[in-house]
């Protein structure tokens, strides 16, 4: 019997297995690095421990030193969540080796699915369907998906659609699989820009049973990497899913299954499915299947851990669920993740955390971050998950967008306003999902017209009477009060109260004025401003959405000049590879060097044609936000 779990990651996960470990009377260890000492998971499980450093190599991706934390404060199981060493075949055998049970599949099958190459070909023989992979790719093979044979979350992932292309893209993903698995194989597939990704989730015990627990859809992405997932998949033929279900059986069958896992399929728009890989671990986005089957995947893993059998049956589902993942992102600088400090995190009508929901319909939160997190750079940028359930697909949608749109989430920017675009978009509602969905539908938002937000922020703080604000006895000018916005645009309020109302803005009639809430009317509607300042920070929240506005000074300090073609970092993050020296000629868009930071790798490239003059920086070399990166002397 299980009686004390150390829980070998951070964030929501490690927080979703607490969870359930409290639910079950079972005591809880954490890890921590230096940088989440005062995470919630760190908080709120019984037992901590420091792992000396900040990044996930010095700390979640030492095998050594979690399994001598776990003996340290006598812990006598060890659950990875997902990701760092959840798919590590070498962790899972440390761990039993050291006399502890692991949450998890045995070693073995997790190695057999180590490698995507050598999954393919195991997986083939077990009479699964399978993409055929190109030993020498040709032009007839393109367009091609360039992937890593370890790991996953769109790590080591290229497309690739001119033959040319193909040598850089196979030297690229090396290097990024690398660096995020440790493995730098790679191999090619066809890229199907229109094929859905559907996954059924799987679960075994150690009796023989192999549980299909219904399936998802995860096709909405973003650089390979899931946003929104659902559950059941929807609009799937009832032969099509016997056949999904079938394949994955026979998947976890082949490698001796037992435990949480998820076999992935590439559907094709015309009915068929192909095996893309198999995850040996708990999904993000396994919270639908609970919502929909009313499981706790997580207690199944401690039960079949320690022994126990599976019923012959999974529950049938009911209703659907959808889940969109919130992350700390900007929007107006391509999606580059964010840090900061996540001042405000409410989401309306939230009925559970991270626990399995009850009733027909209900929003379920599962989140590492809280008010007064900090977004650091080190890790994933995802804020958290928030899940709907209801009877029907369209109601789930209704349910989920409705939730994000009114959340207050207060700090780094968002892509709260892309996840309530697509849950409302026709395509989305129609099912006519493919994983080039987000690129072929323009979702980004709308410039929308500040002058209002601007008003009420201007106005927040001085009441509704004219004995504020700068009210005198003689006619004066209007006051002056300055913003920036989110994408940089700049915006200048002049009003005046006086006894006869608010001057400056014709049409526009104060209805009363606070420092958290300020209420106008305008073209016959009424508008209100939930307010909330951090320094010179306002956010502004209505329940259609949101918006950002900076204060400015009124005379704006002067600042030196920019050098010309100068590249600072955008981010914090470390130099991972250059691929130009001082005194190249380099044309607008070559990628210069490349930053890791939050899990991603982002490219930073040549503004112009022209020389790159200096390179200040080398691999390895950890930069802050602002850095000077490199200078392009642009031609003339």
């Amino acid at each position: 019997m299980i009686t004390s779990v150390l829980v070998a990651n951070r964030g929501e996960i490690a927080r979703r297995v607490l969870r359930t470990c409290r639910d079950l009377g079972i005591a809880t260890v954490a890890v921590h690095s230096d940088p989440d000492a005062d995470a919630l998971h760190v908080r709120e499980a019984d037992t901590a421990v420091r792992l000396p450093g900040a990044t996930a190599a010095e700390t979640y991706l030492r095998a050594d030193l979690l399994v001598a934390a776990a003996l340290t404060v006598g812990a006598d199981a060890v659950h990875p969540g997902y990701g760092f060493l959840s798919e590590s075949a070498e962790f899972a055998r440390a761990v039993e080796a050291a006399g502890l049970t692991w949450i998890g599949p045995p070693a073995g099958a997790i190695a057999a699915m180590g490698s995507k190459t050598a999954a393919k070909r195991l997986m083939a023989a077990a009479g699964v369907p399978v993409l055929a992979v190109p030993a020498e790719p040709t032009a007839a093979d393109l367009p091609l998906l360039v992937k890593a044979a370890a790991g996953g979350g769109g790590r080591g992932m290229r497309i690739v659609r001119e033959l040319a292309e193909l040598p850089g893209a196979l030297a690229a993903a090396r290097a990024e699989a690398a660096r995020a698995f440790g493995d730098d194989e790679v191999f090619c597939e066809p890229y199907l820009p229109t094929g859905r990704h559907v996954e059924v989730q799987l679960l075994a015990d150690a009796h023989g049973t192999v549980w299909a627990v219904g399936d998802r859809d995860c096709s909405l992405q973003r650089r390979h990497q899931k946003v929104i997932e659902e559950a059941p998949a929807p609009f799937l033929e009832d032969a099509l899913r016997a056949e999904l279900h079938r394949a994955a059986t026979a998947a976890a069958r082949a490698i001796g299954y037992r435990g949480a896992g998820t076999a992935e399929f590439l559907v094709t728009p015309d009915g068929r499915c192909w095996f893309l890989e198999m995850n040996t671990r708990l999904q993000v986005e396994h919270p639908v299947t609970e919502c929909v089957t009313g499981l706790d995947l997580v207690a199944l893993q401690l039960r079949i851990a320690e022994g126990e059998a599976l019923p012959a049956e999974p529950p049938a589902s009911r209703g659907h669920a959808i889940e969109a993942r919130l992350y700390a992102e900007d929007p107006e600088q391509d999606w580059q993740p964010r840090t900061g400090t996540l001042h405000l995190l409410e989401v309306p009508g939230v009925s559970v955390e991270f626990g399995v929901g009850h009733g027909d319909t209900g929003l379920r939160l599962d989140s590492g971050a809280a008010d007064g997190s900090e977004i650091g750079p080190h890790y994933d940028p995802m804020l958290a998950k928030l899940i709907a359930w209801a009877p029907t697909r369209s109601a789930a949608a209704r349910l989920l967008a409705t939730a994000l749109g009114g959340a207050r989430i207060h700090g780094p920017g968002s892509n709260r306003a892309l996840l309530v675009a697509a849950l409302r978009h026709p395509a989305f509602l129609a099912g006519e999902l493919h994983t080039g969905f987000l690129a072929e539908h323009d979702l980004a938002a709308k410039g929308e017209d500040l002058t209002l937000p601007a008003l009420a922020a201007a106005l927040a703080g001085t009441g509704d009477s004219p004995f504020r604000s700068g009210w005198r006895n003689l006619p004066s000018q209007l006051q002056v009060t300055r913003y920036r916005a989110a994408d940089g645009t700049e915006h200048e309020v002049r009003h005046r109260l006086t006894r006869d109302g608010l001057q400056g803005h014709p049409g526009v009639e104060l209805v009363r004025a606070a420092p958290e809430s300020v209420t106008l009317r305008a073209d016959g509607r009424t508008h209100t401003y939930r307010i909330a300042r951090y320094g010179d920070e306002l956010h502004l929240d209505t329940p259609a959405g949101a918006t950002t506005l900076t204060a400015l000074p009124l005379l704006p300090e002067p600042t030196a000049e920019p050098t010309p073609g100068a590249l600072l970092a955008p981010m914090p993050g470390t130099v991972t590879r250059t691929a130009a020296t001082p005194g190249d000629r380099v044309t607008a868009g070559q990628p210069l060097l490349w930053l890791e930071a939050m899990k991603m790798e982002h490219r930073v490239c040549a503004p112009a044609d022209g020389v790159l003059t200096e390179l200040r920086v080398a691999p390895g070399q950890q930069v802050e936000p602002g850095t000077l990166l490199a200078v392009v002397q642009p031609q003339d």
